[in-house]
């Protein structure tokens, strides 16, 4: 299966969670003029967790984007943030589905050094497709359960 990637938009995204983009946005001046705060969505889903939020630095070798894909995972029961910290672009690879990926839900994104996402509980992704090296700032529910279910792919998928 050979799947188009395009660019990420709030729009096109919203099924599988929410787009971050500081890239062009305006902010508001705060600490005496030293900083610009720029608001981004929280739609967090941390779950009632005794281990609270998560916090992790990914470091991100290069892949080629193309593939072959073969495999999906996600997390029930929380979101999971994803934030480049040095400019570097992602894929995001996703799905819809109940108890499998459902085929005609999947979509590639690329995520641009300005930008970042959260996916929602319960939406399929690939593994961090990085497309250029760098640390990504992850934010996630604490794991007081295992929450991450892998599954195989019947067809790989390649991106183009």
């Amino acid at each position: 299966m050979t799947l188009k990637t395009r660019a990420l938009s709030g729009k096109d995204f919203a099924p599988y969670g929410q787009v971050l983009d500081w890239g062009q946005a305006p902010g508001q001046v705060i600490n005496s003029g030293t900083s610009v705060r720029i608001e981004l969505p929280s739609a967090l889903t941390l779950g009632l967790s005794p281990d609270g939020a998560k916090l992790a630095v990914f470091r991100a070798h290069a892949q080629a984007p193309r593939g072959p894909w073969r495999t999906l995972e996600r997390h029930r029961l929380g979101s999971q943030t994803f934030v480049p910290m040095n400019g570097a672009r992602f894929i995001a690879l996703v799905a819809l589905g109940e108890a499998t990926p459902d085929p005609n839900s999947l979509a590639a994104f690329q995520v641009e050094g300005h930008q970042g996402i959260t996916l929602s509980p319960g939406t399929w992704h690939h593994a961090l497709l990085a497309l250029d090296a760098g640390d990504f700032f992850v934010i996630e529910r604490g794991q007081a359960h295992v929450d991450c279910e892998v599954v195989e792919l019947a067809r790989p998928i390649l991106l183009a």
